[in-house]
């Protein structure tokens, strides 16, 4: 893989990095705050002395994850690509429309709602690719990770509001490390999962 698509791929370490780590450290010293029962955007609401570092986190990974998917689409033929580069728009609309503001609340959550889905899509867009080129673990296992993110955040909607919080940090964090290993493995330069498949897919306009 040419140095670029490197630099491009290690957005895909960095992103997820910083927003996991604000979200933990600002996490656990907010005043009035729990972690287990709170929403990560509950520390960008308006007016939280936690806002700007908050939001901050979210608009490193909403930059950076547009940024991998250009190096994923040219690692991994396929879909995954667009559902991280989505995943990177619906975050900065999380951002955007923080809560606290009588017009945000919706929008806010129909974002987070895209964000969520779009984070699990990706590895699942992944596994159909992977699995093409004959690397059936690997497929596994971003089917399995797309599969838990998805439920994990689902249950943190529909779910007990006393873990509301945990269960959207186990689906958030689950999707982030796929994005972070498979960033990984591109800067490696390893980028032979895609091979085997890529002459199948060169017949598909929209891979």
């Amino acid at each position: 893989m040419p140095i670029r698509e490197r630099l491009l791929a290690a957005a895909g370490v960095i992103g997820p990095c910083v927003f996991i780590a604000d979200w933990a450290i600002l996490g656990t010293r907010a005043k009035n705050y729990s972690p287990l029962s709170d929403a990560i955007s509950e520390l960008a609401r308006m007016h939280a002395p936690t806002r700007p570092a908050m939001t901050a986190g979210f608009l490193v990974f909403s930059a950076a994850l547009p940024t991998y998917a250009v190096a994923l689409r040219h690692s991994l033929p396929g879909h995954a690509w667009k559902f991280a580069a989505a995943n990177g728009v619906a975050t900065l609309g999380v951002a955007a429309f923080s809560l606290g503001t009588p017009t945000s609340g919706d929008i806010h959550g129909a974002f987070a709602g895209l964000a969520y889905a779009s984070l699990a899509a990706t590895p699942l867009a992944a596994s159909v690719v992977l699995r093409r080129g004959g690397h059936e673990a690997l497929a596994r296992t971003s089917i399995a990770t797309g599969l838990a993110c998805a439920a994990a955040l689902v249950a943190s909607v529909v779910g007990p509001d006393h873990v509301h919080g945990l269960l959207q940090r186990v689906g958030l964090t689950m999707g982030d490390a796929w994005i972070i290993a498979s960033a990984i493995t591109m800067m490696r330069g390893s980028d032979t999962a895609s091979r085997p498949a890529a002459s199948q897919m060169d017949a598909d306009p929209a891979g």
